[in-house]
Parts: structure tokens; C-alpha cells; sequence
């Protein structure tokens, strides 16, 4: 948006008036004659100060702005300083035949994703997106000092996007979280993680809007809004705050539009890392009902309708909503004293809370307006799937691999570049599921140029090198060569 600035100027001219006597005339009296005041001799006269040019007074404002966005981009600077230490980059490794809204890079033996994180326990507890980890064989976690780290599982909340991993580190930078709640729509942020596998990128806009809902992609979406640019590789790292304090968890942009971008708030966040580290599951708190929006179309059909709400179009007859005498028809206005304006609302304000806990509810019905108390349940939902990554590897006796020796083909090549056509290579027959070769990313067909050293070895000469259960082999595959270890 264009600002335009506006000047004014005023004068106010005051003449000097002679005003005349108010005194009544008197015939029979002579007019009294007018002092005589003698002006002394040595009264300096003030020298007029003279007005500042416009061109002064336009380079002093020129000044001043200057130290004013210089003083906001050393702030910008302080925040990446202070957060971009607990700032991680996640690489994942998955199978070929997983998808994924992740941009992917080919690294030889497998597709690998790349995401961000954000260090919350000095442990070595990070908080990420499950998107960013969905269909991990294997996760790495890059430090922003170059240390790298295998990542381990804690839990993941595909309802709202969030898993928590773990690195064995000790003493590491962590970030603070802010109360999300309290946050200012039009505040600066900033936003730091790896787009595009570029590393510690910052960027920085304000935030656009809170509680955002309603787009479709999880069951639980309360959103901060931002238009700091955010692009594949930012899920999962931090929109923090000008102290530098984590507001929200960068997760999704949205494409139809720029400058959207979406963030899981703070205080849900921090709330759903608690419960995955605690238990390695949420434990999510439930009433037993169905709602929808309660839009203009449905008020104007209804008797007496209120202008906001969730209206329910189902209630269980076993949960705690139909103990609470809550039916079919009737609208949710406002939760434990909070307005609700839709479904959404209701959602997120139960989620709030712990299970076992009592809410007030008020309700209309035909018309009326009463109140009712609901005690909150555990719902019965089923843990996601094990990841590739969270699975125990199948028991093999070796390290799931079978090779032949057969004859070179045309395109591959010897250790100098040669063309190999007349040699024989140790070539992948078979790869076992979920074993340390497939977790690897080796695939039938691949060549084994070296094995622990030895170069273009045999096939006994390879399973030789792998009875003591680990194996490091550079592999060439469609003219591309990679390393790869494998450990049973």
C-alpha cells in the first residue's frame, strides 16, 4: 500500500487594535495630558532567528527515518542471532515409491526431503511438522554449527501436523516459546528455516491474522496468518517475534495467493510437544458431537437463530455432549465463557483443554438461550502408523542383500572411467524389505564398486566384507555413483 505524506501549515495573524477610553467624558475638565515615556538609549534590538530551510528541515527527517530502519534491521538482526542457533535443518530419506509435498533432490540410493526445526529442550528435543517426516526410512538433523545428527521418532499429531524428534546431544540452544494468544495482528515477525535446502534463511513480514481455519488439510486448524516468505523447506522452523520468542510453527503456504503463509500457533504447539514427549501420543479431548458452520442461509430458517455459533447435527448417544442434554439442532454460542462464531471454534477451544476437565456451554434452542455443563472425554482415536524409520528392522541373518556376479552393461564403468563391457561386477539381485540394505537405499540392479575399501570386488568378496554385520559400499546406479552403510 502506498503512504502518502501530509503537511499542513497554519498562520495566525493577530493586528494590533486601538481600542478607545471607556471612561465618561467629563465637560468642565481639561483633558489630562499624555505621559511623557523616554525610551533608553542602549535597548538592543533581538535578532530575528532565522527559519530553518525546507531543504534542512527535509535532510533532518531524511536522517531521522535512516536510524529508524536501521534501528528495526538490527533488530531483525538480534532476532536471527539469538533464535537461528536453535534452528534446525531436517533431510529425510524415503522410498521411491512414498510422495510427498516436500521438494525432493535425488542423492543417489534414495529421495530425500528437506524441512526445518526448532530445538525446545537442551536434550535434544526438536518440534517439526509431520509432513516433513511422513514416510521416513531415515532422518538426519543438521545442526547450524555443521554438527549432523540421527534423528529419532518421539511422536507425531497428524491432526495438527507436529511431531517431535530426538538427537543424542546434550546442552544445546533453545528457543522460547511466546503466549500466541496475547500476539498483536500487524506485529513484525520473522521467519527462519531451509527453503529450498537453503540453509538458516531469514525473512521477515508481519502478522497478517490469528486463528485461521477452515482450509481442509487437518482436523485441527488454528492457524497464524504471516506474509513473511515461507517455501518448501520453512516447514516445520520458527515465526518468532521481535524479542525473539517462537509464535508459531511455520507448516504451510498457500498456493493460490502470495505473502500467505500459515503457521500452527504457539500455545498449541507447545501443548501437543508436552503430551508427544510425555506419552508419545495427544490425548485429545472429546464431547461426542458433529458440528457444521452455522451460515446465513441455515439462521434465516431457523426460529429465533443467533447470528454466530456451531450448530450440532449429531450427538452421540454414549458421549459426555448427550449426558449434557445436548441434541440435534442446537447451537453452541460460546465455550467456558469464550463466543464461538463457528465450528472451528469449538474445536480448537475443546482441544485447549485437558480431558476430564468441566466446560460451560451455552446453548440456543428454538429460540432460547440456556447453559449446561459438559465434562470432556478421551477420544477414542487410533495412534498413526509407525514410520519406516520407527519400525524395528526385519531379522535377517545378514544384512538383507543378495549379489551376483554377472557381466558388465553397456553404460557401466571400471574405477577410471573405463567401459566395462567383458568384466565381471557384483551386481544387487535382491534386496529383503525393511532391512538394513533397503533402509539404505540399495535397489536390484545396483553395481558395487567398492566394498569397505576393496575396489570393484566379487560378489563372495562383498559378503565377506559384511559378516561383521556392517558394510559401507559406493554403488553405481544409472550412471551415477553414491555410498551407502549398511549395519544390521
Amino acid at each position: 500500500m502506498n503512504s502518502r505524506r501530509l503537511t499542513a501549515s497554519l498562520a495566525l495573524l493577530v493586528p494590533a487594535l486601538s481600542l478607545p477610553s471607556l471612561a465618561g467624558a467629563q465637560p468642565s475638565a481639561a483633558p489630562a495630558p499624555a505621559p511623557t515615556v523616554r525610551a533608553p538609549s542602549a535597548l538592543p534590538k533581538a535578532a530575528p532567528s532565522p527559519a530553518p530551510s525546507r531543504a534542512a528541515a527535509s535532510s533532518a527527517a531524511a536522517a531521522a527515518g535512516t536510524a529508524d530502519l536501521r534501528r528495526l534491521g538490527e533488530a531483525f538482526a538480534d532476532v536471527a542471532d539469538k533464535v537461528g542457533p536453535a534452528v534446525v535443518q531436517i533431510e529425510v530419506a524415503v522410498g521411491e515409491d512414498v510422495s510427498s509435498p516436500l521438494r525432493w533432490f535425488r542423492d543417489g540410493g534414495q529421495r530425500r526431503g528437506l524441512g526445518s526445526g526448532v530445538i525446545f529442550s537442551p536434550d535434544g528435543g526438536i518440534l517439526t511438522n509431520n509432513h516433513v517426516i511422513d514416510g521416513a526410512r531415515a532422518i538426519t538433523v543438521r545442526l547450524r554449527d555443521g554438527r549432523m545428527f540421527a534423528g529419532r521418532v518421539a511422536g507425531r499429531d497428524p491432526a495438527t501436523d507436529l511431531a517431535v524428534l530426538r538427537i543424542d546431544a546434550k546442552d544445546l540452544p533453545t528457543a522460547t516459546f511466546a503466549d500466541s494468544d496475547a500476539a498483536r495482528v500487524g506485529a513484525w515477525v520473522v521467519a527462519i528455516g531451509s527453503p529450498f535446502g537453503l540453509g538458516h534463511t531469514v525473512t521477515t513480514g508481519v502478522l497478517s491474522a490469528k486463528g485461521r481455519g477452515g482450509v481442509g488439510v487437518n482436523d485441527v486448524e488454528d492457524y497464524l496468518q504471516t506474509d513473511a516468505s515461507i517455501n518448501p523447506g520453512n516447514s516445520g522452523g520458527p515465526l518468532v517475534d521481535l524479542d525473539g520468542r517462537v509464535l508459531g510453527i511455520n507448516t504451510m503456504i498457500v498456493s493460490r495467493g502470495q505473502g500467505i503463509g500459515l503457521a500452527v500457533p504457539a500455545n498449541m504447539a507447545r501443548r501437543v510437544a508436552e503430551q508427544l514427549l510425555r506419552h508419545g501420543r495427544v490425548e485429545r479431548a472429546w464431547i461426542g458431537v458433529g458440528l457444521q458452520d452455522l451460515t446465513p442461509q441455515l439462521a434465516a430458517v431457523m426460529p429465533n437463530a443467533p447470528r454466530a455459533g456451531a450448530l450440532v447435527n449429531a450427538v452421540n448417544p454414549s458421549g459426555p455432549a448427550a449426558r449434557s442434554n445436548l441434541q440435534p439442532g442446537d447451537v453452541i454460542t460460546s465455550v467456558a465463557a469464550r463466543p464461538t462464531r463457528d465450528a472451528q471454534d469449538v474445536i480448537r477451544e475443546l482441544f485447549n483443554h485437558n480431558v476430564g476437565e468441566t466446560l460451560a456451554l451455552e446453548v440456543a434452542r428454538g429460540g432460547q438461550r440456556y447453559q449446561t455443563r459438559v465434562t470432556l472425554a478421551a477420544r477414542n482415536e487410533p495412534p498413526p502408523p509407525a514410520l519406516p524409520v520407527q519400525r524395528a528392522p526385519a531379522p535377517h541373518t545378514g544384512l538383507g542383500l543378495t549379489l551376483r556376479d554377472a557381466p558388465a552393461e553397456r553404460g557401466d564403468r571400471g574405477e577410471r572411467g573405463e567401459r566395462g563391457e567383458g568384466r565381471s561386477l557384483a551386481r544387487v539381485a535382491f534386496v529383503a524389505d525393511d532391512s538394513p540394505a533397503e533402509r539404505a537405499g540399495l535397489r536390484p540392479g545396483d553395481v558395487i564398486l567398492e566394498a569397505d575399501g576393496r575396489r570393484a570386488p566379487t560378489a563372495a568378496e562383498v559378503e565377506e566384507a559384511a559378516r561383521d554385520g556392517e558394510l559401507l559400499v559406493r554403488v553405481q546406479r544409472r550412471g551415477a555413483a553414491f555410498y551407502a552403510a549398511l549395519k544390521r
